[in-house]
């Protein structure tokens, strides 16, 4: 019951106001150019990166089922062709929501084994009282993988690999190689501290990780397209990555002392006080965890 409550505390304080939205009337879609043939939507969820070309429409997420037509149209205003392939990030429902209008309407969606079989079952989000209920077949996957994937698509070499015990257990970072552009989904956000779904088999550790297998081929070039906020550099990625390393190595060490909760929570690992004690308690059961 206590690491329920702390789970529930810690997404209270931290899932973007978008995971949350139901009224998408007044929501705009937004394009910004990453290069010359790959684009980013926002609107409300997750970002939406698109590539466009001479085989086709090809993007990563696809937020809420209500924003289909406004995203549709967005798109339509850099290409005149419908979307042939969906990657989806991960599971949650901000980013996949689209799946069964995009699917239905003849898009093939891709992600990770463990998304898919997430999508194919309720799951339940406690913190919002919320079910995400099963896809239909048509927003399910139709192809998933276990490590990595590699699409040829609108003269893009475009890798798609696993970073496992991440964000969940489902995370893919999708790679333009030629282009020098990353959509990182939400391994990399611009909001702090980020969200880490443990009961999805998510971690700090492995948000690290992922982080450091992202720069690690990178460049000073490339272009980051984060789940959420702004594009960004690889200084922001190594500067986020950072960070969670302090703030998880310091409260590793107060566990390794014996201090209780409460005595970390006051310790104030993040430089965050009271907003950020939930997040700071959700960290410390998993840690304490696997000790």
């Amino acid at each position: 019951m206590r690491k329920t409550a702390l789970f529930v505390l810690a997404l209270s304080l931290l899932v973007p106001t978008a995971l949350l939205a139901q009224d998408f009337d007044a929501v705009e879609i937004r394009t910004v150019q990453v290069s010359d043939s790959i684009y980013m939507l926002v609107g409300e969820g997750g970002n939406i990166g698109v590539s466009v070309g001479e085989d086709g429409v090809f993007i990563i997420d696809d937020q809420f089922a209500p924003l289909t037509e406004k995203i549709k149209a967005a798109i339509a205003e850099i290409a005149d062709r419908p979307v042939q392939f969906v990657i989806n990030s991960h599971y949650h429902y901000d980013h996949t929501d689209g799946n069964e209008n995009f699917g239905g309407e003849g898009a093939i969606i891709v992600a990770h084994e463990n998304s898919r079989a997430r999508m194919a079952t309720d799951q339940v989000l406690e913190a919002f009282d919320y079910l995400q209920e099963a896809y239909s077949a048509e927003g399910l996957p139709k192809i998933t993988f276990t490590e990595s994937m590699r699409f040829h698509y609108n003269g893009h070499t475009i890798d798609v690999f696993h970073t496992p015990g991440a964000h969940t257990d489902g995370d893919v970072i999708i790679w333009f190689r030629e282009a020098n552009v990353v959509h990182t989904g939400d391994v990399f956000v611009r909001y702090f501290p980020p969200f880490i779904d443990q009961p999805s088999g998510g971690s700090i550790s492995g948000i690290i990780a992922a982080v450091e297998r992202i720069a690690e081929m990178a460049d000073e070039e490339t272009k980051f397209i984060p789940g959420h906020g702004e594009v960004s550099s690889k200084q922001d990625l190594l500067a986020y990555g950072e960070r969670l390393t302090i703030i998880r190595d310091r409260i590793a060490a107060l566990i390794d002392e014996g201090k209780t909760l409460q005595e970390v929570i006051a310790a104030d690992p993040t430089g965050g006080g009271e907003s950020a004690a939930g997040w700071v308690g959700f960290v410390y059961e998993e840690l304490r965890s696997r000790r």
